[in-house]
């Protein structure tokens, strides 16, 4: 419930209107906080249909959001890839 608080009073800026579009803008915010995996397919499911999930993933990677499902990804989804892209930086480098 913290995070949830969390975010309900987050101050947006410009950048982040697109939330204004997201379909869980419309349910309830702890349906993307789910303490299983039940929970995590029954917010991916809302999420397949949302139009600013790409933004949304976005998001949650670069303010590194541990909590939740943002952009259709689960939490451990997200350290995947936020590994993957450290990794993809330092072979580059």
């Amino acid at each position: 419930m913290e995070m949830i608080e969390t975010i309900r009073e987050h101050k947006y800026n410009s950048e982040d209107t697109w939330m204004n579009s997201a379909e869980c803008k419309k349910l309830n915010p702890e349906l993307f906080f789910p303490s299983d995996g039940v929970g995590v397919i029954e917010a991916q499911h809302v999420c397949a249909t949302c139009p600013v999930k790409a933004e949304c993933l976005e998001y949650a990677l670069t303010y590194r959001i541990e909590h939740g499902v943002w952009g259709g990804e689960s939490e451990r989804e997200r350290r995947r890839m936020l590994r993957a892209r450290r990794l993809a930086k330092t072979s580059v480098a």
